[in-house]
């Protein structure tokens, strides 16, 4: 009995120990609180002040720290930009590209130790989440360098005096909804994001790391991953979307999936611009090796290399410069294109892979539209770059194209482009292997209205040089057994009607059947001096310069097709002439002949 009476009291004794150690927890932990709240938030003040130059300030409603959990809970977090700062700076030439404001409801610190900021001036944090951060960025181009700043001192100099350290194991941020404004352009360009998740690993800011050129912004390694990104492009003629967005600062790797830029109305594109159309769709990009940090401040890219494959890129040429032919297409060809872009490229090696390329084009005399469609692409370009400094060390773009023209023939193709030329000078030169000619209608019929009805290929090489005014080179064609059918459009059915008279003439006594014309003989080689129209685009000016070549080589070069017409308009001349004379003679006997039975009737009347 007296042993139960004992135990009792130690129970109470015990209970009575935990309750008095946990209300005076309590009572410490709440004048931890209230003494903290105010030291911390003059800290983080100070911090981020002193850090930013005083471009930023940083403010919060409250604090709560939780000792036993090691938590500390802001409330109502603000990152402001001081816009008399700002504006200072950009009369200085020292104000940054980037502005930022952030305004967060909730940020959680997770284990944290108070006393080793206190006592050590050693900003040590767990873990931080900010759940749902409103970020609003406004990018400006102040400077397309770093500029030369009086103040050399880094981040963690300018924080010693407050802060020794400061190290964070790991921060997220989640649902990020973003707000980004491109005052870069000659119009406003206003992005908003919605899913966009970030994430940092290891921050870490003192006397070691404050050179460390293998972490960005102090961090280990950065992910930024953004889903289904929206919107449209600044002209408003086109929409954009990426499915799915993945960068990561330690990889230094960007990888996207589901790249769109699609017309918003096809229908109406060419009524709102003279422009030509576009619309791509890429599976997969992956840059390597990619200077996001670059990115960030002044919008140039370089990466070591750009990795696309699977997708389609097509290519409609404008119909309404045909009413404009002064309109110079010189900004179509790769290297202009490239050298009046804004942002600043370097791309080492451009590979692609499973690309389907198609260009298309309405022909006037046809009144049909013909594609040229280079299917399952593969290849490579090496130097694609705009840059300056790159220029001087390397002027020259290549490229080597292996693909399956209209899905049928294996082709492949050369190119080098002269980066700097002021006359854009570039070379091509390639070959096409066996193909049923009959399978190339789909481009002869709307664009030469022209239909093959037989024919074989066996080989085809051009070697071609040329600038924006002329095109010069070599070409040869092989093939076997050519016939063709000359067409004219058909307006009531919509579509093409033959030429009977002329497709016969063509066939005897125009086309060259064989190249060459007898087994064993040396095949005929054609000289091509191309004059490129100015309203011409790249593409149908690389194509034309083929035909050039091709139409001679079975025996419809201009010459002789002119020759051709003359014939046979004089063919047909001679034959109205004695149809007419033919039927001339006949009115004349039939009126000898009524003029006899005329006379014979008069005779028996008397």
């Amino acid at each position: 009995m007296a042993r139960k009476i004992v135990i009792k009291k130690h129970h109470k004794i015990g209970a009575g120990v935990i309750v008095g150690l946990t209300v005076v927890i309590l009572i410490l932990a709440f004048m931890v609180n209230h003494y903290w709240s105010p030291i911390l938030a003059k800290k983080v003040r100070s911090v981020v002040l002193e850090s930013s130059d005083s471009l930023y300030r940083a403010d919060f409603s409250s604090a709560e720290l939780h000792i036993i959990r090691g938590q500390i809970i802001f409330y109502d977090i603000t990152l402001t930009p001081d816009t008399a700062v700002y504006n200072r700076r950009v009369k200085q030439h020292l104000a940054p590209n980037n502005l930022v404001s952030l305004h967060v409801k909730r940020l959680i610190l997770d284990h944290i130790h108070p006393f080793s900021l206190y006592f050590k001036h050693k900003l040590n944090i767990g873990q931080i989440i900010l759940s749902a951060p409103e970020l609003d960025v406004s990018y400006q181009v102040n400077h397309t360098k770093d500029t030369v700043i009086k103040d050399h001192r880094t981040v963690w100099q300018k924080m010693s005096k407050s802060l020794r350290s400061i190290h964070i194991g790991q921060i997220f941020l989640n649902d990020v909804q973003l707000r980004y404004k491109d005052y870069s352009g000659n119009k406003v360009a206003i992005s908003e994001l919605k899913e966009m998740n970030l994430s940092a690993s290891d921050l870490l800011i003192d006397s070691a790391t404050q050179t460390d050129k293998s972490r960005l912004l102090y961090c280990k390694d950065i992910v930024t991953e953004l889903t289904n990104y929206k919107g449209i492009s600044p002209s408003g003629l086109y929409s954009y979307k990426i499915n799915h967005l993945k960068l990561s600062t330690l990889t230094s790797q960007v990888n996207i999936e589901g790249l769109r830029l699609a017309p918003i109305n096809k229908d109406k594109f060419f009524d709102k611009t003279n422009k030509d159309r576009f619309d791509v769709y890429l599976d997969s990009v992956q840059l390597n090796r990619f200077d996001y940090l670059g990115y960030h401040k002044y919008r140039t890219i370089s990466t070591s290399c750009l990795f696309i494959k699977k997708g389609s890129f097509s290519l409609f040429n404008n119909p309404n410069k045909l009413n404009k032919p002064g309109i110079d297409k010189i900004k179509s060809f790769p290297q202009v294109a490239l050298s009046q872009l804004t942002t600043d490229i370097r791309i080492d090696t451009l590979l692609l892979q499973h690309l389907n390329v198609a260009y298309s084009e309405y022909n006037n005399k046809s009144y049909q539209t013909g594609t040229i469609s280079f299917n399952n692409t593969h290849g490579h370009f090496l130097n694609v770059t705009n840059n300056k400094a790159a220029l001087l060390k390397n002027n020259i773009c290549t490229a080597q194209l292996n693909t399956l023209f209209l899905n049928k023939g294996g082709f492949n193709v050369s190119f080098i482009f002269d980066l700097t030329a002021k006359d854009p000078a570039y070379s091509y030169k390639g070959s096409l292997g066996a193909m049923n000619l009959e399978d190339v209608n789909t481009a002869t019929m709307p664009f030469a209205m022209v239909k093959i009805t037989g024919g074989t290929l066996k080989h085809l090489d051009f070697d071609i040089h040329a600038n924006s005014t002329i095109n010069k080179g070599k070409l040869t064609l092989l093939y076997n057994n050519l016939k063709v059918k000359l067409l004219a459009p058909d307006t009531n059915m919509d579509g093409f009607k033959g030429k009977l008279i002329e497709s016969l003439y063509a066939n005897i006594f125009i086309l060259k059947h064989d190249n060459p014309d007898r087994d064993g003989q040396t095949p005929r080689s054609f000289s091509i001096n191309y004059v490129r129209p100015k309203d011409s685009p790249f593409f149908k000016t690389v194509w034309n310069t083929l035909l050039v070549g091709i139409k001679p080589s079975a025996g419809l070069d201009d010459k002789t097709i002119q020759a051709t017409k003359a014939q046979l308009t004089e063919h047909q001349l001679n034959k109205q002439n004695r149809l007419k004379k033919r039927a001339e003679r006949k009115l004349r006997r039939a009126e000898k002949k009524q003029q006899k039975e005329l006379e014979r009737a008069q005779k028996k009347g008397n």
